[in-house]
């Protein structure tokens, strides 16, 4: 069967359905690479037992690719697919559909603006593991992850420096008045494609806030922070430049909200933005911030 397309909308019920020769014909060479038809078969198979009906419950655009995730009736399943503009699938994944409704109930007391200027892409962000990989983990878990994008892609040219990456050497921000309690400077910028896992946050700033609710901002570039433990800023007032440092494989923001400055005992707190929008991956956003103030930089 010579099939190289599907119509997205179509793809839950094709899959409930068990056509799974003509969705396997649907995937990329690549992905065909990584598994045989017949394991996808047998895979796809064992996921379907007791599954009456899939629906669509996220769609998102990332990075030239339009991405579907589907739950079962039970809302206790989850198959995420990335079709590309030729609906061609590129990627596709299966699995429990996992959740924490307690946490998810546990909003920050504070109302708090993205840390940026301009326009930025949220890559990663929301309230489950297929939108937010951070969810998996309590102290991470309604972090984000945002980057910049032109026509599609987070870079130009070619992927090797980070000077080529479109959110290095942005400008970050405080999301909102607070004192600066933490700060690691002088981490190098990872080479693109490379990760430095033994300083998982790399150059980073963490702000007390009101009600005992601490803002982390991660992945600074090298020798870029502008504040000081102690001092007092306002929100939108500059920080730092958006590095590639940490458990980075590119240059982007990590931003997330806790109720506690220590990185592993603290827990993630699901964040109120003062517009009353709660952003996921693959919204971009805008902040223009209330505090600007001109800096020699």
């Amino acid at each position: 069967m010579a099939v190289s397309s599907i119509n997205p909308v179509e793809f839950g019920r094709i899959f409930q359905s068990e056509d799974f020769e003509t969705i396997y014909h649907c995937t990329s060479r690549d992905f065909q690479q990584l598994i045989s038809l017949e394991a996808f078969i047998e895979l796809a198979t064992s996921f379907n037992i007791g599954v009456k009906h899939y629906q669509i419950e996220f769609k998102t655009s990332l990075l030239n690719l339009n991405r579907y995730i589907w739950l079962d009736d039970q809302k206790e399943k989850a198959i995420s697919v990335s079709f590309d503009k030729h609906q061609q699938i590129q990627s596709l994944y299966v699995k429990p559909f996992i959740t924490y409704p307690e946490s998810d109930k546990r909003f920050t007391q504070s109302t708090y603006s993205m840390p940026i200027t301009e326009e930025w892409f949220v890559f990663w962000g929301g309230a489950n593991e297929l939108i937010n990989y951070h969810y998996a983990y309590e102290n991470q878990r309604y972090a984000y992850d945002l980057i910049k994008i032109q026509e599609g892609s987070s870079y130009q040219n070619t992927q090797i420096q980070n000077e080529n990456f479109y959110a290095f050497n942005e400008e970050i921000v405080a999301p909102a008045d607070g004192k600066v309690v933490k700060i690691l400077d002088g981490i190098k910028d990872n080479i693109p494609g490379e990760m430095d896992t033994k300083n998982p946050a790399g150059n980073y700033v963490i702000i007390e806030h009101t009600k005992k609710e601490y803002s982390l901002l991660a992945h600074f570039k090298k020798n870029s922070i502008q504040v000081k433990i102690g001092e007092f800023v306002k929100e939108g007032q500059y920080i730092g430049k958006c590095g590639n440092s940490g458990n980075s494989s590119e240059p982007h923001l990590h931003f997330q909200v806790m109720d506690s400055s220590n990185l592993e005992s603290g827990k993630s707190l699901r964040i109120r933005f003062k517009d009353g929008i709660e952003p996921i991956q693959g919204d971009t956003i805008l902040n223009v911030p209330e505090y600007k103030e001109t800096f020699d930089r």
